[in-house]
């Protein structure tokens, strides 16, 4: 057998650059395809040395804050529906945790990044060193255990052989549907330095798939003859079916049997716009038309879904007290949720093999109708809302305005705030796999730093005059803009719109829909030093010294001028807007907070009980 001597580190890195990924149709290309790194003394003088060999296999992007590069690895995974990962690396201390927030969102959203963090020295010659947090009763213990809630796959490596077993399983972790998620690997920073004579064999080329697990033959005879006792059927696709590549089949099956079609928000461009048996989506972000097909339906096919609460209206959805769940899932934990008839498998295997068992069966055909009559009014509401006038614009007018400028090839991100319920409702999807909005966690400061990383993706899978289209409001702004920057000095393209709504104006919402007084959220009502008056932050100004083109727009039309003329432009475009910060959106189901028992406010007594009038609906038990 042949050996290679190396440290840690290196061997590392140049396991990463021979593993590669072989697509259904074929084409093979390497799993890990890039680093987002920030260096500091946990990670610099190892890790860094190795990476800078291998530019050419494996670019190392430099990031801006480590929350944020790791955000940006995040949506470059989605954009690549799991099928390519990338890499964020950080110092020791600080520089991890702040990478924690970032893997919760990859964890919730059920997508790989691999972490790899520095670690304190295993011999423990220097300690306490520098950023090192010190547990008395336990030396092992550092910041990098905080990775252990928010990732699939956790490891310190503390002996350089330990790559050989640690490594191919954090990948087979990330790569596999059914457990895929982030994987963590702490470093200490004496065991990146240390050499080890590595089996050359370890290092050569290895070519992996994504696994399309079939489901059992019972499971899908159970589901079949499930579906096929349906009066009301309704299917809701999740982001499992994108995941899945199973639009083309998922579609083909809905339209033929006639079933209509919602979606949740990760499974949102499942349906486009042009299908006639698409209705929106359900829960709070829903359509009146997708929360009407839910509330009666008697069968629901669940495809890649994990059933969050903004699904299912914090179970109000659904009120047939009879209805059937068949639950598809690559997760066995998915698929037996709330009492599901489970089919535990890949989306488009397990479609098609409930197709094949399902015979000529066709739903009724009024149940059609009705969702057809349903969406119809659906979309003339929207028709309305888009309608520009001369107020400031609404959330609704600015999502319409870009809607109806977008061309297929583009593609569109957001996040958290206002604009996930006015997207979800109002952006008519025009082609399958355009439409990120991060809404497992719901991440604040994912929309610029996720741009950036999907923009990365889309710029290697672009074919046409496609752009990068991220919506952020002013809040998440503030939170996090630096990959503006970022995305200037890559090269890597975006048009970033700022809706500017005065602060965290849909909390705002929240507040007042549950009684209580305006407080904290929007700037003219948070505390405020003496003799300050409120005002907003220049975004446009801002923008433009991280080197974006920028406009400042009050108007839908100087919107859409501006727009116009960011596609042509070489670099990132901001245009920030102006945009009311009480006008929304209907269409929504109940979604269940925590209301005060007992108040002084008069407002909060009465939302106390309309709260729990809306409990009536809430299913129980499951």
């Amino acid at each position: 057998m042949q050996f290679e001597r190396m440290t840690t580190a290196q061997a590392l890195v140049k396991w990463l650059t021979a593993q590669h990924i072989q697509h259904d149709d074929g084409h093979e290309e390497p799993i890990f395809a890039g680093v987002f790194g920030i260096f500091g003394h946990g990670n610099v003088t190892c890790l860094a040395e190795a990476l800078e060999r291998v530019q050419d296999k494996l670019p190392t992007w430099r990031g801006q804050n480590e929350q944020g590069m790791a955000l940006a690895g995040v949506a470059y995974a989605k954009a690549k529906r799991g099928r390519r990962i990338m890499v964020a690396t950080s110092s020791v201390g600080p520089g991890a945790t702040n990478m924690v927030t970032a893997a919760g969102v990859a964890m919730a959203n059920r997508l790989p990044l691999l972490i790899l963090s520095g670690d304190t020295f295993q011999n423990r010659r220097p300690d306490p060193v520098l950023q090192q947090v010190e547990h008395f009763g336990n030396p092992t213990l550092t910041v990098n255990d905080c990775f252990k809630p928010v990732v699939r796959y956790w490891d310190r490596v503390t002996h350089p052989e330990q790559l050989m077993a640690t490594l191919p399983a954090a990948l087979q972790t990330m790569l596999d549907p059914a457990t895929r998620g982030p994987a963590f690997l702490g470093l200490p920073q004496d065991v990146q330095a240390k050499a080890h004579d590595f089996p050359s064999v370890f290092f050569e080329k290895r070519l992996w798939r994504m696994p399309r697990n079939r489901a059992d033959a019972a499971q899908i005879q159970a589901a079949a003859q499930a579906l096929k006792a349906a009066k009301k059927p309704l299917i809701i696709a999740g982001g499992g079916t994108l995941y899945s590549e199973a639009e083309t089949v998922l579609n083909d099956f809905a339209a033929r049997r006639g079933i209509p079609v919602a979606e949740t928000t990760a499974g949102k461009t499942s349906v486009l716009d042009s299908h006639a048996h698409g209705v929106g989506l359900t829960g709070p972000t829903g359509s009146s038309a997708g929360n009407a097909m839910a509330q009666d339906a008697d069968v629901v096919l669940l495809v890649g879904t994990r059933l969050q609460d903004f699904t299912t209206g914090s179970w109000t959805c659904f009120q047939d007290e009879n209805v059937t769940f068949i639950n598809i899932n690559t997760a066995a934990f998915d698929a037996h949720k709330h009492r599901s008839l489970p089919v535990v498998g890949d989306a488009k295997a397990c479609l098609a093999e409930l197709d094949a068992a399902m015979g000529d069966w066709a739903a009724p055909a009024d149940r059609m109708q009705q969702a057809q009559a349903a969406m119809e009014e659906w979309r003339a509401y929207l028709a309305e809302r888009r309608m520009p006038n001369n107020e400031t614009p609404t959330y609704a007018q600015v999502v319409g305005a870009v809607n109806e400028m977008s061309i297929a090839d583009d593609s569109v991100l957001t996040a958290a705030g206002g604009l996930p319920g006015e997207m979800n409702k109002g952006w008519l999807t025009k082609s399958h796999r355009s439409y990120d909005c991060e809404y497992g966690f719901s991440c604040m400061g994912y929309e610029i730093s996720g741009g950036w990383g999907a923009a990365m993706a889309h710029a290697e899978a672009k074919t046409g005059d496609g752009e990068l289209i991220v919506f952020v409001g002013d809040g998440s702004y503030m939170m996090m803009n630096s990959d503006l920057y970022s995305s200037v000095l890559s090269g890597h393209k975006m048009i970033v719109l700022v809706c500017d709504n005065g602060g965290f104006a849909v909390i705002n919402r929240l507040q007042n829909f549950k009684g209580g007084e305006s407080f904290n959220n929007l700037i003219r009502d948070c505390r405020l030093g003496e003799g300050v008056e409120p005002f907003m932050p220049d975004f446009a100004a801002h923008a433009a010294a991280m080197g974006a083109i920028v406009y400042d727009v009050d108007t839908i039309s100087e919107l859409k001028d501006a727009f116009a003329k960011a596609r042509s432009a070489d670099r990132t475009v901001v245009i920030s807007t102006r945009v009311q910060s009480h006008d929304w959106t209907g269409g929504d189901s109940w979604w269940d907070v925590g209301v005060p028992e007992v108040s002084p406010r008069e407002q909060v007594r009465t939302a106390k009980e309309e709260h729990e009038a809306g409990r009536v609906h809430q299913r129980v038990g499951v």
